[in-house]
């Protein structure tokens, strides 16, 4: 990659980074069940809702993962074909 295309991601990375407010996790009714059940011992609720919210949290990653991937490789059959007809053309005039 390009030094300057590497540099701008950076800056983006931790302008986001840094950027970010203290919220809460959770909304008030959610807060309130898992309260309510973890003070009558049963902690199952609460650990079902964390893995909720990091499936919620993974499935953005993965879909920008995937487009990525698509990209790339449809850029790599792009370069490939150019290099290709390049190649023939190169051939044809210095035959001709």
């Amino acid at each position: 990659m390009k030094k300057s295309v590497i540099i701008w991601i950076t800056a983006l990375i931790l302008l986001i980074g840094f950027s970010t407010t203290d919220l809460q996790a959770q909304c008030a009714m959610c807060r309130a069940s898992v309260e309510s059940n973890l003070s009558s011992g049963e902690s199952t609720l609460g650990s079902g809702l964390n893995k909720g919210i990091l499936f919620l949290l993974a499935m953005p990653y993965l879909a920008i993962s995937i487009i990525a991937y698509l990209w790339y490789r449809t850029s790599i059959k792009e370069r490939s074909k150019r290099l290709y007809v390049a190649t023939i053309l190169k051939e044809k005039l210095n035959i001709g």
